[in-house]
């Protein structure tokens, strides 16, 4: 796994998620307090003159990074346009590669051919994401509404 194609950070114990949640908190706060604004600004410590300018959407992901972080979870960061290998792509989805060359070769997910091995676009295993979490949802809604007619909840 390269870097330039997915950054991985594993959680490194309490202290670590307490500062990602207190950094959280304070960029929240920032974000809801300049709604309206497109461009962050952010001071450097001990550097009065060496200001930051950050798009906002920048800080918006730093935002979901470090909820994440502060839950003790890994967070991955993934370019839309990468290409993964079959094993980088089951480790994002969460799944063994068996099953993952399954559902590229069921056509799930949409994958080309480099000689013989798999490339997935990060966009497709995205949007196979997507459609898996969205089916869950409406399944678990369906199951819901039934445990209701039936007088179960």
């Amino acid at each position: 796994m390269t870097a330039s194609v997915v950054d991985r950070h594993e959680p490194h114990g309490a202290d670590e998620a307490e500062a990602a949640a207190q950094a959280l908190r304070q960029v929240k706060e920032y974000l809801s307090a300049h709604a309206s604004e497109d461009v962050v600004r952010a001071l450097v410590e001990g550097e009065p003159d060496s200001e930051l300018l950050l798009p906002r959407g920048a800080v918006e992901l730093l935002a979901t990074v470090l909820a994440h972080m502060s839950a003790g979870r890994t967070v991955a960061v993934v370019p839309a346009h990468a290409e993964l290998t079959t094993q980088q792509a089951a480790d994002l989805l969460n799944v063994s590669r068996p099953y993952l060359i399954g559902l590229l070769e069921s056509g799930e997910i949409e994958y080309r051919t480099v000689g013989t091995h798999r490339r997935i676009k990060a966009e497709s295993l995205l949007d196979y994401r997507r459609r898996d979490d969205h089916t869950r949802r409406a399944a678990a809604d369906e199951l819901t509404s039934l445990n209701q007619e039936m007088g179960l909840l």
